[in-house]
């Protein structure tokens, strides 16, 4: 009897260091065992820009007083963390000739404010304002108005 229960003792430790071997942490394999990589969150989402600049020459040409005109750009929507690059490009409807151009450094502060030079008088242009976020390349916003100088 003594050898009998010796016997089973034996079997069942052999059992339970197989199985437990089995079961522990290998060194790859399909079973896991390797570092967890976390997964990646996604990246979040801009809201898209609009704005709004303070020239409205409604239906009309905007009549600029002088040889420069000030416009200033307010975000409306949520402003992207890393800001907003402004380009301000105007040109002849004459003949297309690019008459000023800006880039303005990206900024989060409202309200932006631009120049519009070298307008010429009863010489009509149209003026192009794109915003464009810093840190989301597709994420851009352009409006355009008339304006000739008096």
């Amino acid at each position: 009897m003594l050898k009998q229960l010796s016997f089973r003792l034996i079997v069942f430790s052999l059992f339970v260091i197989l199985v437990s071997a089995a079961c522990g942490k290998g060194s790859g394999g399909s079973g896991g065992g390797g570092p967890v990589t976390p997964p990646t969150p996604p990246a979040p989402t801009e809201d898209a820009i609009v704005f709004t600049y303070d020239i409205d020459p409604g239906s009309n040409i905007y009549a600029a007083l002088g040889a420069s005109q000030e416009v200033k750009i307010t975000v409306t929507s949520k402003m992207p963390t890393a800001g907003v690059i402004t380009d301000i490009v105007v040109k002849r409807d004459s003949d297309g000739a690019t008459v000023s151009s800006s880039t303005l450094a990206a900024s989060t502060m409202v309200p932006i404010t631009g120049t519009i030079t070298n307008l010429a008088t009863n010489v009509v242009c149209t003026a192009t304002i794109t915003l464009k976020s810093a840190s989301t390349a597709t994420n851009t916003s352009t409006k355009t108005f008339k304006i000739a100088r008096k």
